[in-house]
């Protein structure tokens, strides 16, 4: 939420208008101003203090404490400014700092503290100096909506300027230096910015007839997010594209005659001053940033207003964007993990992982019995999206695996096998499944340790034919050029000849500290800082390590 800017002076009666647009939450902000740096001391003391959630954070990574809008976080940890280490009930994690407020009265939380001191029978100059700050005219929740609105108005027109100086003052130009320049590079660095520019300009249009001038507060915008949900997935592309856009960039940027090139396009289109990579960061961030306006613009409407509905179903449908384009990224980063692991198997035979999948659902051992033979055997199985890959341990290397084949999950279907006598095997099973081909001519029988386990297994196998569906659904799939790169570097780190060194994941370590390592990327809420995040760690050796006893 921007905020007015005011001279320490007593103001004139001009400069006191600047004042009227001021967040009411300076309010709240001046009375914590005295006690965070208290309570920062509490914490390190070993008190308890509270934190309320602002917005909702949403993770995947189990490091990190996920919670909603309005959870009570107790605070561990707060000796580092961004990320603060956190306890709800029995979960734990890091959290970021920006999406919390602490509370002034540990006993209430804020927004009742607030209401109290407007309550409280204070003298005339108190009361007078609140209602300064919240501004005439408007009960503070339409004022802070009105802020809202605007904001979201001026941060769409700054980000159209953005996207109009990346595609006339950088693209143009360099088509315009065929010498310098291939189209399938300036497709590499751009992605698809140019059709996102084209987006953004009408869904621009449509945000400014909705925009209610003179009373931004009866504004009605829910609906314009709500018409464009499906268009603002072309914001997957660009972000999958992202990670490759730097990479090529880096390269150019080591050789003076781009840097100077790229430096007079900023100059000739009159940009702010920040550098190419900085603009291209801009729709990776603009694409995080519309939840948390969202949820911001829905805390401070009325659930009687007009806007109301269409806000709150505008939230989970720009929520869904975001989780989506975040679920194609990690997808994308693990093909190289999936690749290095399928290396790491000895005798591999057949078409690689990666031709028909690219994301591990479960992974875990299992007795194995399948017909003919009704031999029991121990193996590892991994279960990905389309397929079960399913190995031997070695006798000695307990951490060493054997290929032994797979099952196509596309033609098999999943049976509960109650504990007793197995029909089709004529023994007694516990803790059983069964996959039968849907031809008929294969049946594999799955017995788990215990019956949590079993239940594991089922529940992952429902998720792998929701996952399948649901990328029928959306589209996604990898390219050609992204498996054979993928495979490719997994074959650069095991050269012909040479043993294949397995190692145990890194969170094995991590794990075994007080704290995991703090998180590396920034807060959610930074968005707008133009510099591009440190990427954290992937979670998924972690996940293999965590559901695979390679060790007894």
């Amino acid at each position: 939420m921007s905020r007015g800017k005011c001279n320490a002076t007593k103001p004139s009666h001009g400069q006191s208008q600047l004042l009227w647009s001021v967040s009411p939450q300076l309010v709240v902000t001046i009375i914590q101003f005295f006690e965070e740096a208290r309570q920062i001391t509490l914490i390190s003391d070993g008190s308890v203090v509270y934190a309320e959630a602002l917005w909702d954070h949403v993770t995947m990574d189990d490091q990190e404490l996920g919670f909603k809008a309005g959870d009570v976080i107790e605070v561990v940890d707060a000796t580092n400014k961004e990320w603060w280490w956190g306890r709800i009930m029995d979960s734990e994690g890091w959290f970021p700092a920006s999406f919390v407020r602490l509370r002034v009265n540990q006993d209430e939380p804020m927004e009742e503290y607030l209401a109290h001191l407007e309550g409280a029978q204070a003298g005339e100059q108190s009361r007078a100096g609140l209602g300064l700050v919240l501004g005439p005219g408007l009960p503070c929740k339409e004022q802070m909506r009105t802020n809202v609105i605007n904001e979201i108005m001026s941060t769409e027109r700054d980000y159209i300027k953005h996207l109009k100086d990346i595609c006339e003052g950088y693209i143009k130009q360099c088509r315009k230096r065929t010498d310098m320049f291939a189209e399938e590079q300036l497709r590499t660095i751009f992605g698809n910015i140019e059709d996102i520019y084209r987006f953004q300009r009408k869904f621009l249009k449509d945000l400014e007839k909705k925009f209610n001038k003179e009373q931004p507060h009866l504004s009605e915008i829910g609906c314009c997010f709500l018409e464009h949900q499906t268009d603002f997935q072309i914001y997957s592309e660009y972000c999958n594209n992202h990670p490759n856009a730097c990479v090529q960039l880096s390269k150019l940027m080591k050789v003076n005659k781009y840097v100077f090139f790229f430096e007079a396009c900023r100059l000739l289109q009159k940009m702010i001053d920040i550098s190419l990579d900085g603009f291209l960061l801009t729709p990776v961030q603009k694409i995080c940033k519309y939840p948390l306006q969202l949820a911001e613009l829905l805390k401070y409407t009325n659930p009687q207003h007009r806007d109301y509905k269409d806000v709150e179903a505008a939230l989970n449908a720009m929520k869904n964007v975001a989780r989506l384009i975040n679920e194609r990224k990690r997808r994308l980063e693990n093909i190289d993990k999936i690749a290095q692991w399928q290396s790491s198997i000895e005798d591999w035979e057949g078409e690689d992982v990666l031709s028909r999948s690219s994301d591990l659902i479960f992974s875990g051992e299992l007795s194995k019995l399948s017909q003919p033979q009704a031999k029991s055997q121990q193996r590892m199985f991994f279960l990905f999206d389309h397929q079960m890959v399913y190995c031997k341990k070695d006798l000695l290397r307990r951490d060493m695996l054997y290929y032994k084949g797979r099952m196509d999950m596309d033609h098999m279907e999943v049976i509960d096998v109650e504990d007793g006598k197995e029909k089709d095997f004529n023994i007694s099973v516990k803790n059983a499944l069964k996959l039968r081909s849907l031809a008929g001519d294969q049946v594999h029988l799955l017995c788990a340790k215990k019956p949590e386990q079993k239940q594991r297994w089922l529940g992952a196998f429902a998720d792998e034919r929701i996952q399948v569906q649901h990328d029928r659904d959306t589209g996604f799939s990898l390219t050609e050029v992204q498996k054979k790169q993928a495979m490719f570097n997994a074959c650069k780190s095991h050269p012909a000849g040479k043993p294949k060194a397995v190692t145990r994941p890194y969170y094995d370590f991590l794990l075994r500290q007080k704290h995991p390592s703090l998180p590396t990327a920034l807060p959610q809420q930074q968005v707008f800082m133009l510099a591009e995040p440190k990427r954290k760690t992937s979670t998924f050796w972690h996940n293999i390590g965590r559901l695979t006893p390679f060790k007894k």
